[in-house]
């Protein structure tokens, strides 16, 4: 308690100890240095913590104001040091930042359970929930009470003084493994990344990528060498293009076993912990698994729904892999290979398949791509052509890195709607993958717009060369985008409602939706153009594209739908289960999905899952396949109306995007589209016409 109270004294004149005088409350991170978050979590929880007392013991019989709002109101400075830590530590981190997390992570989830296991402040809420019938209620106040009731309950807060004991040590020891797992995976990842020492072993990869690895390897203290980092997923993008045999082998295994070295970042003796405590957890409140007590909030309501989701994308997918895997064992052979097909071949084989088939060459599609043109003609164009959204760069507002780039976003009417950050390349200091979050979160009460970043992990172009993507990069844009607007958009007067704070199996909705304009072909005509000579794509390339684009699906369908399966799995373990040996637990689960995972293997093994063991999305990997059927079911409703339309996008921003969390999913989804989701379009869209069981 000395330490903290040490911080907490310290953090006098701390950036966060006030709302930010810049633009928006943006973080001021010109002035934020990396000693500050650790003082600013320990005097943000004092003060939150005084606001708790306060309305826990105001002698007023308990009103919506002085109880549920006050509840909105407090901790400000706890969240604000909250959002820009947690937006840099995953970008940006270091040792310092780091230690921080670990140090502080334990102490947050502690203070959270002091606020949510706090029986005479439920003893509040609680009367407000049983009389709230009378209170004559807004519909967004009695959805924020009903949210609040439920937290509460869900949090423990009805167990008894010994279950609650053992649920707060059971909470502090999960936060801990979660933020280790974090913290050994990127050390993993980066030390696993391929280092060859012969330019011919790279045979096959472009000009420009083999010199990237150079100066990789350079930064690293290996001139003279080459070194591929390894992206978060299993499949590695050079994959397609070595034709080294053997280097493709080896970077896959890097790959596929950085985490489990037996070394100091082996992960599976920390997700077997985890696994086996979250289903203690669960049995605490009742629940068979953690997967049952995950999903009493999201939109499938029970694993029971997820797993009958899945089983019936699962025939079609299946029959596919088999129809590719015999493609590519044909394609293999006419390569005068005798090999058998394996992992780190599909990629590869299914490159020369597609060039074949469809003649596409993506070294003829990426000078179409440049970065900054996709972003600015690309996804800003669809934006306003939806919403009539306008951007203006902004370089006066600081930034944690270099690299990162700000916008100022303006609404239809010219008004302001919010500011958006935006970093594109990796780093080795980085969290694998994309995504999107805010660091100022929107809300009427507190007088705040949304600030929010987007974050990918695409190659940096060697000094002085264009920064040419890929199209799947450039779709990853559209996607983050697609959550962005969900943030920007948001209309709440409650924080705990507004924007994307809704259940993970709705979340990935609006971003997978925008992914379908990146194809559009008024949007693509206007930013896919050659970064030389400003030329539009020839129409012979985009038709390839388009075709193409439903090439390859057994894979890239197989690969999440084994993700999602594995991580139920481990969710669905019982409390009376000993620790699992992860290796054989992955080997059994993957023997039971009827799919091809000797070839297609699951796009996160379970010792590098970042979702699911660090990123909050345990048992909820589905979400991403449930989410694609939402958006290619509203989707398809688009192209029934028009397409892109400003007036169907104002449909859908109205009914879907600026609703936040403020009524229930289903209904939500049923008044845009006029039924429950539908399965028959997500199939349609990837090429697996197969009525489902």
């Amino acid at each position: 308690m000395a330490q903290a109270a040490d911080a907490a004294l310290s953090s006098a004149g701390n950036p966060f100890a006030a709302p930010s005088a810049l633009p928006y409350q943006a973080p001021p991170f010109d002035r934020i240095k990396d000693t500050d978050y650790q003082p600013a979590f320990e005097q943000g929880m004092a003060e939150q913590d005084a606001d708790i007392a306060k309305i826990t013991h105001d002698p007023a019989a308990p009103t919506f104001d002085n109880t549920i709002v006050a509840l909105e109101r407090s901790g400000r400075m706890l969240d604000r040091v909250n959002l820009a830590f947690g937006g840099v530590s995953a970008a940006n981190t270091n040792a310092t930042l780091d230690a921080v997390d670990q140090a502080e992570t334990p102490r947050l989830s502690a203070h959270e359970d002091s606020i949510y296991l706090s029986k005479p402040l439920f003893a509040r809420v609680r009367a407000l929930h049983d009389q709230r019938a009378h209170l004559k209620l807004d519909p967004e106040q009695a959805q924020l009470l009903e949210v609040y009731y439920q937290q509460f309950v869900h949090a423990g807060v009805l167990l008894s003084d010994a279950d609650q004991a053992k649920l707060r040590a059971i909470n502090e020891k999960i936060a801990s493994l979660e933020t280790d797992f974090h913290q050994k995976l990127l050390a993993a990842t980066k030390a696993g990344a391929l280092v060859v020492h012969d330019r011919a072993a790279l045979a096959g990869l472009d000009a420009a990528t083999i010199d990237n690895a150079a100066e990789a390897a350079k930064a690293r203290g290996l001139p003279g060498s080459w070194l591929i980092a390894l992206q978060n997923t299993t499949p590695q993008p050079a994959l397609e293009d070595m034709t080294d045999r053997a280097t493709r082998q080896a970077l896959f295994e890097s790959s596929w076993t950085r985490a489990e070295k037996g070394d100091a970042n082996d992960t599976r003796g920390t997700i077997a912990t985890l696994a086996q405590l979250r289903a203690q957890k669960a049995t605490l409140f009742g629940y068979p698994n953690y997967a049952a007590y995950v999903l009493y909030d999201q939109m499938a309501k029970t694993p029971e729904a997820v797993e009958h989701f899945i089983a019936r994308l699962t025939p079609a997918v299946a029959a596919e892999q088999k129809r590719e895997a015999a493609m590519l064992q044909a394609a293999i052979a006419q390569d005068h290979q005798s090999f058998t097909l394996k992992p780190w071949d599909w990629a590869h084989y299914a490159q020369i398949v597609r060039r074949a088939k469809y003649a596409l060459d993506p070294d003829q599609v990426k000078p179409y791509f440049e970065l900054h043109r996709v972003l600015e003609d690309g996804v800003f164009y669809a934006a306003n052509q939806l919403y009539g959204l306008t951007f203006k760069r902004r370089t006066d507002i600081p930034v944690y890195q270099p690299d990162v780039m700000t916008y100022e976003v303006f609404d239809h009417d010219g008004s302001p709607l919010g500011l958006m950050y935006f970093d594109y390349f990796k780093r080795d200091n980085k969290s694998g993958g994309a995504w999107m979050s805010n660091f100022v979160n929107q809300s009427k009460l507190l007088g705040t717009r949304p600030v929010i970043y987007n974050v990918a992990n695409f190659a940096k172009p060697a000094p002085g060369q264009p920064a040419l993507i890929s199209f799947d990069d450039a779709t990853t844009m559209f996607h983050e985008f697609g959550h962005a607007l969900h943030g920007l958009f948001a209309d709440q007067t409650y924080p705990t409602l507004s924007g994307t704070a809704v259940a993970r199996d709705f979340v990935e909705f609006p971003s997978q939706f925008n992914e379908h304009w990146a194809l559009d072909p008024k949007v693509f005509a206007h930013y896919a153009r050659h970064y030389q000579t400003g030329a539009p794509m020839p129409q012979m390339l985009v038709d390839k594209i388009k075709r193409a684009a439903k090439f390859d699906q057994g894979f890239v369908f197989g690969e999440i739908i084994e993700a999602a399966k594995l991580d139920m799995d481990w969710h669905a373990l019982p409390a009376s289960a000993p620790k699992q040996d992860v290796d054989a637990f992955e080997a059994a689960s993957l023997g039971r999905m009827g799919l091809d995972t000797a070839d297609v293997p699951p796009r996160y093994r379970s010792s590098y899952f970042l979702h699911i063991w660090s990123n909050g999305y345990s048992a909820g990997y589905y979400a991403y396949l449930w989410t694609e059927m939402l958006d290619d079911d509203v989707f398809f409703w688009f192209r029934s109306h028009g397409g892109l339309t400003r007036s169907n996008g104002q449909r859908f921003r109205d009914m879907i995007l600026s609703r936040g969390h403020t009524m229930d999913y289903g209904p939500m989804f049923k008044a845009f589209y006029g039924q429950a989701p539908d399965i028959g379009p997500l199939l349609v869209n990837h090429g697996l016409n197969v009525t489902p069981n």
